[in-house]
């Protein structure tokens, strides 16, 4: 095969050749990148656990993640998107893939598409897939982009599809309604295939499609639940029961819910898996994301929470006036401005003493000025900092040990601020 410029490309290089090739950060749809994953012969041969939703994806991958890894099964997730580097978006049990394994699947698909384009998600999704196949995992966890029904990951066919919670998100794509939304989540369920859906108050139009197409779909607390009996949990559904189950280590009471439907998923792909009281206990101890209520301690507590949308930033809030300190709440904060910004100042500002802005350094990044004005607006005190590192450089020198630091706003942020971190070790 003759060579091509891309033979030897960098990780890098490979990124940005992609979003070169598609100046279209989203484009939805599923028959382009359909083409090129039979091209490539993309067929999985284990069971493929899809998670779709609003907030709770993550979690929820997470949580399947750490139960299957004490069980022993070769697990493979793919995620996205990342906060510090793009191999955090595929993983081989538990550990990101190399830049070398990027690069050899990259130029597979470069190989196989030929004049047909796909977006930097699309290359990524099928370079998830190609890794994972040619490895041999027992198990796919593949957790969707955007929506669900146009979502590149949704060409492959989920041994169990799950929808993690349905809030207002994306609208110039899904909608700006709950029902319209749950429509475009719930297009991965397929017929006779196991649905779940944990969103406490399931839109109908989730329900209406799930009949229409004939998926057996399960609900949170009306077929499976996840129950606090005072200092543990109990787990029911489909005829078991798992108890003393330990709290999740993830933070938030909602976090119950995305472990619930874990094993409520786990249970469906029976007889391939069978799931122990001890894998579900080490998966609730064990579980981590970064990013999510995550807890550093530096001069103070910093809470990292890559919170996007009102929904979860009504979450954060909750935990944070959950947990008071008697110093005061210092917010890092910065998101995309194709998001409803206003709205999750409005959750949060009640849990926030202090508000610190800057430019987010992302072609969809909301400007620290535009940040601040909306702050300013709400009565808050809030700063403006030339980047993000120089606005949490400056926080740190202010603090006291009984103050905490919150980062939040996008994956953007608190990735940034990760790196920024670990640089000062």
């Amino acid at each position: 095969m003759p060579r091509t410029i891309t033979d030897h490309f960098s990780l890098p290089q490979w990124l940005d050749y992609q979003h070169l090739l598609h100046q279209q950060v989203i484009e939805l749809g599923l028959e382009r990148v359909r083409r090129v994953a039979d091209k490539m012969g993309l067929v999985p041969h284990c069971p493929v656990l899809m998670v779709a939703g609003t907030n709770g994806k993550g979690s929820t991958c997470a949580f399947l993640n750490a139960m299957l890894d004490h069980l022993g099964y070769q697990v493979g997730v793919y995620t996205s998107p990342h906060l510090v580097r793009y191999n955090e978006r595929i993983m081989l049990n538990g550990q990101a893939v190399s830049d070398r394994l990027l690069c050899e699947h990259f130029q597979k698909i470069e190989e196989a598409r030929g004049d047909i384009t796909l977006t930097p998600f699309e290359f990524g999704t099928l370079c998830a897939v190609s890794i994972f196949i040619e490895q041999q995992v027992d198990i796919m966890i593949l957790e969707v982009g955007l929506g669900g029904r146009l979502d590149a990951v949704n060409i492959f066919t989920p041994t169990v599809a799950m929808v993690t919670s349905i809030g207002i998100d994306h609208v110039e794509y899904l909608g700006d309604n709950r029902e319209d939304i749950g429509r475009e989540k719930a297009g991965i369920f397929h017929a006779a295939t196991p649905a779940l859906c944990a969103d406490p108050d399931t839109p109908q139009s989730i329900l209406n499609y799930a009949k229409q197409i004939g998926a057996p779909l399960s609900l949170w607390g009306q077929d499976f639940s996840l129950t606090a009996m005072g200092d543990y949990l109990r787990f029911t559904g489909f005829g078991v029961d798992f108890s003393p189950l330990p709290y999740p280590a993830l933070k938030g009471d909602f976090q119950r819910r995305n472990a619930a439907l874990a094993i409520a998923a786990l249970l469906k792909v029976t007889p391939s898996i069978t799931l122990t009281l001890a894998s579900i206990q080490y998966g609730l101890e064990k579980v981590f994301i970064p990013g999510r209520y995550q807890l550093l301690m530096r001069q103070c507590p910093i809470i990292l929470d890559v919170a996007h949308n009102p929904d979860g930033a009504k979450e954060l809030s909750h935990n944070l006036l959950a947990s008071p300190v008697s110093g005061r709440t210092v917010m890092i904060f910065g998101m995309l401005k194709d998001k409803d910004i206003a709205g999750v100042i409005e959750q949060l500002k009640g849990a926030v003493d202090e508000w610190h802005v800057a430019n987010v350094p992302d072609p969809r990044g909301s400007s620290g000025a535009y940040l601040k004005r909306l702050i300013a607006d709400q009565g808050a005190q809030v700063m403006e900092h030339p980047s993000l590192p120089g606005a949490m450089q400056q926080v740190l020198g202010r603090v006291q040990g009984n103050d905490r630091i919150v980062v939040t706003g996008s994956f953007v942020t608190v990735g940034i601020i990760v790196d920024y971190l670990d640089q000062l070790r």
